[in-house]
């Protein structure tokens, strides 16, 4: 084990109501030590620059993650490398081959299916110009088929998503770890539909993809005229973690 992960010396930057929460809750289902550098938003929804000033990147955007005197952004990023260093038995991100493909895809998937649809609605609402605001009907109407088609994606996966997974049969201890060691949330587990996204297990797809879900339902971006009860049970499901409940506790975090 490294030194690193022996003597872990983190930093959470968080700006409230943001993506940070994926970083915090990873933290808290690793039980690892941070500390925490936070900030509710500015009257105008950003960050404020006082804050965007204390974060160690070009960009000064949250969330970024200190540990000693690396610094990691990008939150699929940092979660990487918060189970690589933090996580040797790939509770969160399993050593299985195929197993991590599967919760890699869905990491890749938070940001470069679901939120970059949703944030295509969401940027028209906050950037149309007044004059051309009676268009925005619209426009919503044709962007929203993107995120239904991401929602029917994950609808499915959580209903029947076995078909893409690893056979369980003959599973050596790599395999088995792929598959979840906690049964916390196990009464989700109710023959309608898995538990994770990736398996049947919680792991760090489930935390990205979270917030990603939470979002999108929250802000009513392009979710009309459908519904996705397997997505809504999983989503509740994750949510009860007693993790996930010291990470809001601790940061504040709330949509």
């Amino acid at each position: 084990m490294s030194r690193q992960a022996q003597n872990p010396d983190i930093t959470l930057f968080f700006l409230g109501a943001s993506r940070a929460i994926r970083i915090a809750w990873l933290l808290e289902e690793l039980n690892l030590p941070y500390q925490l550098v936070s900030s509710p938003r500015a009257s105008n929804g950003l960050a404020p620059e006082e804050f965007k000033a204390q974060i160690p990147t070009r960009m000064g955007k949250s969330p970024v993650v200190t540990d000693g005197d690396l610094v990691v952004q990008e939150s699929a990023a940092i979660a990487e490398y918060l189970c690589e260093t933090y996580d040797p038995q790939g509770r969160l991100l399993p050593k299985e081959r195929r197993a991590r493909a599967k919760v890699r895809e869905w990491m890749a998937a938070a940001e470069g299916t679901f939120m970059i649809h949703a944030l295509a609605i969401l940027y028209a609402r906050w950037r149309l110009p007044k004059p051309a605001s009676k268009y925005l009907p619209e426009m919503e109407k044709g962007l929203a088929p993107n995120v239904h088609n991401a929602l029917n994606w994950l609808e499915s996966e959580l209903a029947d998503g076995r078909r893409y997974l690893v056979s369980r049969e003959g599973e050596g201890e790599g395999e088995a770890a792929a598959s979840g060691g906690d049964d916390e949330c196990a009464g989700e587990r109710d023959g309608k539909g898995r538990r994770g996204v990736a398996h049947d297990g919680v792991s760090a797809a489930d935390i990205l993809m979270g917030f990603s879900i939470d979002f999108i339902f929250a802000r009513s971006l392009g979710t009309e005229g459908a519904d996705w009860p397997n997505v809504r049970r999983w989503l509740h499901g994750i949510k009860q973690r007693e993790a996930y409940t010291r990470a809001v506790k601790k940061t504040g975090y709330s949509l």
